[in-house]
């Protein structure tokens, strides 16, 4: 069969199971009283089932194992099936019963060194950053491991604001799984779509969903970031076959900065903020830059739509810097740029502006109120879709 039918097939696949059955983990959570409850922290009024994730792994287990046999690839299936397994169970048990950071810490460092070592895969290649090619394995290994684990918990924080981290794990499936096909790595081109394609259901249901509505939980996120660290690993491994793109000057770690933008530099910027003040990098609060857009008056989809776009604006600019010839040092420090930016600059400026009561800010308050559309007919029609399809 053509590759590029078969990814599309298991990516509809994927979506389609979810579809099928969210109706009944939804009733699961309900019945269980599986929840997540408002406090001071949390944007949410009601409690609010929390088993998305659990939805979203019923349609990726399937098609990944009907994948594998197909392929007949059992390695990168194996270890990433293992691995997402494992990240959702923890997640899910840290939903129910809120688990030490410190434990939910080893848990993942342990995950993320088995993945990499069973896979056979790291990041021990620069490809042409700063000149740099393949690096030993005692720097590969511990920047794997801190790469991989700060992966996973960057998609975890992002989870704040109705269908930010799903809609980014779409997003991001989607571009990793444009490049694994260019560089001919179906089976992780399946994978990628797979994962965009079990997220879109849950999606629909998170944003526009009434009665339907379920959060993905920690269950979901850190899923979603254990795959996203395993796709970044088999993108930097010096086993990859991604020599061509580095003959036509393409920055890897560039691209992979680009997709991983916003998470990535808006938890560095809020972990290093939590350190400078004496608190722990993972003690809870409202200063990611999602809390910023909703403290401007933007709704949770206005919130969803801003970030995203200025995620895959920093995509399309790194896009543009390769197309027209910029070094891979070059592509590199413009994607960092770009997330500085977008994170570190853009928070503190509109805080400043906020303090100020000024025009600029006056202008986001505007704007953001122009993103309340829950009434609107296309809306209403949405949630009723979904509903009916609870």
């Amino acid at each position: 069969m053509n590759p590029n039918i078969l990814a599309a097939l298991t990516g509809v696949a994927a979506c389609v199971i979810v579809t099928l059955i969210y109706p009944f983990v939804l009733r699961y959570a309900i019945r269980h009283n599986i929840v997540d409850n408002p406090n001071a922290r949390k944007l949410q009024r009601t409690p609010v089932p929390v088993l998305g994730g659990v939805a979203v792994f019923t349609g990726v287990l399937p098609t990944v194992v009907a994948t594998g046999i197909f392929l007949n690839d059992p390695k990168a299936i194996v270890v990433n099936l293992c691995s997402i397994t494992v990240m959702l169970a923890i997640g899910v048990w840290d939903d129910r019963r809120d688990i030490s950071a410190t434990f939910r810490f080893f848990v993942e460092i342990l995950v993320v060194f088995l993945m990499m070592l069973a896979a056979g895969c790291s990041i021990d290649d620069f490809h042409g950053l700063w000149g740099i090619h393949g690096v030993p394995w005692y720097v590969s290994w511990p920047l794997s491991i801190v790469a991989g684990v700060g992966i996973i918990n960057a998609i975890n924080l992002i989870d704040g604001v109705n269908g930010y981290s799903s809609g980014y794990g779409i997003i991001s499936c989607f571009l990793f799984a444009v490049f694994f096909f260019h560089c001919g790595m179906v089976t992780l081109a399946c994978l990628a779509l797979i994962g965009a394609g079990a997220l879109i259901p849950f999606f629909l249901h998170n944003v526009f969903g009434g009665k339907s509505k379920m959060f993905i939980g920690d269950g979901g996120t850190l899923m979603m970031g254990t795959a996203i660290a395993f796709f970044v690993a088999n993108c930097l491994s010096s086993g990859s076959p991604t020599q061509e793109l580095e003959e036509n000057n393409f920055g890897l770690i560039a691209f992979t900065l680009a997709v991983l933008n916003i998470p990535v530099f808006d938890t560095l910027r809020v972990m290093s903020v939590r350190i400078a003040r004496g608190l722990s990098p993972f003690h809870p609060d409202k200063t990611h830059l999602h809390h910023l857009f909703i403290d401007m008056g933007f709704s949770h989809s206005g919130t969803t739509t801003a970030i995203l776009s200025m995620n895959i604006l920093t995509v399309t600019i790194w896009f543009l810097s390769w197309k027209l010839g910029a070094s891979i040092d070059l592509q590199t420090y413009i994607v960092v740029a770009l997330g500085i930016l977008n994170t570190f600059v853009f928070y503190k400026f509109m805080r400043i502006q906020a303090e100020r009561d000024s025009r600029i800010y006056k202008a986001m308050l505007h704007l953001g109120s122009l993103t309340h559309i829950g009434h609107t007919r296309f809306w209403t029609f949405m949630r009723e879709m979904v509903d009916r399809m609870s």
